[in-house]
């Protein structure tokens, strides 16, 4: 049975281009645009907070790496009978990220380790740097799920709607081949992120967050849409009484998120007086180390 055509939303024929022997990837360039987007207005948001200008930059040295790593690992964790159950595709796969699979979670956490060290050999507090880039964060997310439409994965179950994505069959899971439009959850969440920046951006002006409250708000806001576009997307997952790990993963953070920032809230009120562990002696500019 064939859904049709008209109108739907077209997936991309390629996403690799080659220069010469250089593979050009279209889902790593969505992710560096991500990082690059997250970077500049995260180090915009922390100079305003009194903040080091240019140390989001530093900072992102050790957050990058350290958060792609746990991306990675979280999306192997997760869905481990993809690359190592019977008919797994081996630790070589597991380790190829240009092919997708980043999960957020293990993204976050990692990021937020590497943003400690750099936090920590500058004498600079974590919670005044994760508000300031929380909104950079979204972004960064929702020009990254376009690496998705590239790879045309992450797609949510057939619809006959007129922003319905077409999938080539190569890439429409079993039980699938005879529909060729499906939910493009790829662009419900990169809509959403969007959405989510703009309102943590416009509650933290509005209600002066900080001591991390900036961080938990997008991390709760983009918890509920997430919930929702798991329960719509038909892609493999590691299943938990019949659910996929996400959906759990989404509810639990997004409940860990709003009791944290509601305990902040009555804890510390309003923002931190400085963005620093100790002040600098005074007409001693404090300068962050170099990482």
């Amino acid at each position: 049975m064939s859904i049709g055509t008209l109108g739907f939303i077209p997936s991309p024929s390629s996403g690799v281009w080659n220069l010469g022997p250089v593979p050009v990837r279209a889902y790593a360039l969505c992710i560096l645009l991500g990082i690059v987007v997250a970077v500049w207005l995260g180090n915009r948001r922390f100079a305003e907070r009194g903040g080091k200008a240019g140390f989001i930059t530093d900072a992102a040295l050790w957050a990058v790496p350290f958060g792609i790593v746990g991306a990675r690992l979280y999306h192997v964790a997760t869905d481990y009978s993809t690359y190592f159950g019977p008919d797994g595709l081996g630790l070589a796969a597991a380790a190829k990220l240009w092919q997708g699979g980043l999960g957020i979670w293990g993204a976050v956490l990692g990021g937020a380790l590497g943003a400690w060290i750099a936090c920590r050999r500058s004498g600079v507090l974590l919670p005044p740097v994760a508000d300031a880039i929380a909104p950079g964060v979204a972004l960064a997310q929702a020009i990254g799920r376009w690496g998705n439409w590239f790879n045309q994965e992450l797609f949510g179950s057939p619809t006959t709607l007129p922003w319905g994505l077409q999938i080539d069959p190569i890439h429409r899971p079993a039980g699938y081949e005879q529909y060729e439009t499906f939910h493009a959850t790829f662009l419900y969440e990169s809509a959403w992120c969007v959405l989510v920046a703009a309102v943590v951006i416009w509650a933290d002006r509005r209600f002066q967050l900080g001591h991390g409250r900036v961080f938990a708000l997008y991390v709760f806001s983009y918890c509920i849409g997430r919930l929702v576009f798991e329960l719509v997307r038909i892609d493999n997952a590691t299943l938990v009484f019949g659910v996929r790990i996400n959906v759990f993963t989404s509810i639990f953070v997004a409940l860990a998120a709003l009791t944290y920032f509601v305990i902040s809230a009555r804890l510390r009120p309003g923002r931190e007086a400085s963005v620093y562990r100790e002040e600098p002696k005074k007409g001693e500019p404090h300068t962050a180390t170099s990482v």
